[in-house]
């Protein structure tokens, strides 16, 4: 059985001294979750105060939110994956839709951030989703798919080991407004099966398939019902500690 993996995306929240209480008001109120995977993925610039704070042996994983497909060079602004790897990353999220949308990321620059991930040893966290337009559309399973043969091009059955998928429909990211259990599942389902046309069986039975936008306490319960939904990707309720436990709590309870 997959292990549920659930990600706290900090995005563009506290600075590094607010890392350090918030993580300390995490472990206070939690402790190692034995039936689910946790990471949190501060912003650059708290990532090394997290670590030091989170210590050498903890449970916690840590992860970042983007990275650059190039080792080094001329590339202000930017972090590359052996800088994340010496900070303690194990994860990095790719493809965001905040990421397509504010910054104009696409799919050829998303599957170069794959690869440089997988290269230098973390583990991407690649997001798809599409808009509330393309829904209406009839469009989800092609844009998804889309999203998917463009990030996941060209890698192996070996490289897929190591990558989750993040199902973020556009539209609930931020608006209180998530999908259904039901929608999440279906379109869960049609990534699994792309996964297992385009390599095989195995590999898409092993690979974790997150679901992320708007999870919170109240809804957390109902998604990891399905066994198709291996863990979330969680982005406001995740900030705050309290609200973060809850969420891991019924992860435990989901697969105990």
């Amino acid at each position: 059985m997959r292990r549920l993996l659930i990600v706290g995306n900090w995005k563009m929240n506290k600075t590094a001294s607010e890392a350090v209480a918030f993580i300390r008001a995490f472990q206070e109120r939690m402790s190692a979750s034995p039936h689910a995977e946790v990471v949190i993925a501060p912003p650059f610039t708290a990532l090394e105060s997290a670590r030091n704070t989170l210590g050498p042996s903890s449970w916690i994983s840590l992860g970042a939110q983007d990275v650059h497909w190039e080792t080094k060079g001329a590339f202000t602004g930017e972090v590359s994956a052996p800088m994340l790897r010496e900070l303690g990353c194990r994860y990095v999220i790719v493809g965001h839709s905040e990421r397509r949308t504010f910054f104009g990321e696409r799919d050829e620059n998303i599957q170069k951030k794959v690869l440089a991930s997988l290269r230098h040893g973390l583990s991407p966290i690649l997001c798809v989703g599409e808009s509330m337009a393309e829904r209406e559309a009839g469009q989800t399973e092609s844009v998804v798919t889309a999203q998917l043969s463009g990030g996941l091009a060209g890698l192996t059955k070996q490289d897929l080991a190591t990558v989750t998928i993040a199902y973020e429909p556009i539209w609930a990211i931020g608006t209180g407004q998530s999908a259904t259990t039901e929608q999440a599942v279906a379109v869960h389902r049609s990534i699994r099966l792309f996964i297992e046309t385009s390599w095989d069986s195995k590999t898409a039975s092993a690979i974790r398939i997150l679901y992320g936008g708007s999870v919170t306490p109240k809804n957390i319960e109902s998604l990891l019902a399905s066994d198709a939904i291996d863990g979330a990707l969680v982005g406001g309720a995740c900030l705050i500690p309290e609200s973060f436990v809850t969420i891991i709590l019924f992860a435990q309870i989901q697969r105990v």
